[in-house]
């Protein structure tokens, strides 16, 4: 029998082996490991069809009836895993660690790989998920109103060897009613969360971890509640950018969507902007005056932000942009002003 992992091992090493997820396209779809590669034992039709037979005629009629479904396409699972695996060990799991897993893996090593499975399936990996963000780390908030720059200093931060946990970035979302303009469709509550664990877990707990300041929603998806906790809890280094410098970086990132689709956002803010400087951020957009409707929408912007940090008590060590410096020259000022003071030398 192929051996197993339990969930953590099963983590560590899908970093460097293939990871097949033998669920259906339906189980794959809703959420799974990051990089795992679908290799569905049954459609959905089809695990619809076991699961009804089970209950109805009994355990040997429903595998019996799956060695009919199963057998035809042994050669083209077994052709598929190879192309994954390029002949190297896999790794493989279901939904419960059970016979489905068992079975790919058996007929993998029949074909000379190394399989192992995961204890207690998919479903164990979701306990790992939910219970990972409680463990702590070091967090350090990215804060800066509204087209300060933090997703191109968090990108510079990263470059520069500092550990970066962006959300935007996971949740295919940047945070405000326009944060899903040009971006891809947004995953699953439960992928995001896969994902972020992931990550989570694989940061060093002695180094501080960059986080954006964002709200705990991004477009459908919501921050872990216990990972919102470490945020809210953790100083905000305030990153200050002149108003028209920021003004200019929004008009350069959102000015190449259709007015029609900013019109249209503006409006999902339209109650709490307000009717008047609604009509006038959309008059602005139609009529090709972006930095004007930038100008009203960061009036809007800047005080709920500033609300925000007064409603929570935020701790916030303003930190002034050098005059002209870009994203890299930004990061590294950033990480010397996050360095903890160095000890008072003893007295001799």
């Amino acid at each position: 029998m192929p051996a197993s992992l339990d969930a953590a091992a099963f983590v560590r090493q899908s970093r460097h082996r293939p990871v097949l997820d033998v669920r259906t396209p339906a189980e794959y779809a809703q959420g799974h490991l990051p990089g795992a590669h679908n290799l569905p034992l049954f459609e959905d039709a089809e695990r619809a069809e076991i699961g009804t037979l089970y209950k109805q005629a009994g355990r040997r009629a429903a595998m019996l009836r799956a060695l009919d479904l199963v057998g035809p396409k042994l050669r083209a699972l077994t052709e598929r895993a190879d192309a994954w695996a390029g002949g190297g060990d896999v790794l493989v799991h279901c939904w419960r660690g059970g016979m489905r897993s068992a079975s790919v893996a058996w007929l993998l090593e029949f074909f000379g790989h190394r399989a192992e499975t995961l204890q207690g399936g998919y479903k164990a990996f979701r306990r790992l998920v939910l219970g990972s963000f409680a463990l702590e780390r070091p967090v350090c908030l990215l804060g800066g109103m509204t087209g300060a720059g933090k997703t191109e200093v968090l990108d510079a931060l990263a470059m520069q060897g500092a550990q970066v946990l962006d959300l935007e970035a996971l949740a295919n979302h940047q945070g405000s009613v326009f944060g899903h303009l040009g971006r891809p469709a947004q995953p699953t509550q439960e992928q995001f969360e896969n994902e972020l664990a992931v990550r989570w877990r694989a940061l060093d707990p002695a180094r501080p971890v960059w986080i954006e300041d964002e709200s705990r929603r991004l477009g459908r998806v919501v921050v872990p509640a216990a990972l919102w906790a470490q945020m809210r809890a953790a100083r905000v280094l305030l990153l200050d950018v002149p108003f028209e410098d920021r003004v200019r970086r929004l008009v350069d990132g959102y000015g190449r969507h259709e007015a029609a689709r900013l019109a249209e956002a503006i409006g999902c803010i339209g109650k709490r902007l307000g009717g008047l400087r609604t009509r006038q951020a959309q008059q602005a957009v139609h009529g090709g005056d972006l930095e004007g409707a930038c100008r009203i929408l960061l009036a809007y912007y800047d005080g709920a932000y500033r609300h925000a940090l007064d409603r929570r008590g935020a701790v916030c060590r303003p930190v002034a942009a050098p005059p002209g410096a870009g994203a890299a020259a930004i990061a590294a000022h950033l990480i010397a002003a996050a360095a903890p003071a160095p000890s008072p030398a003893p007295i001799a």
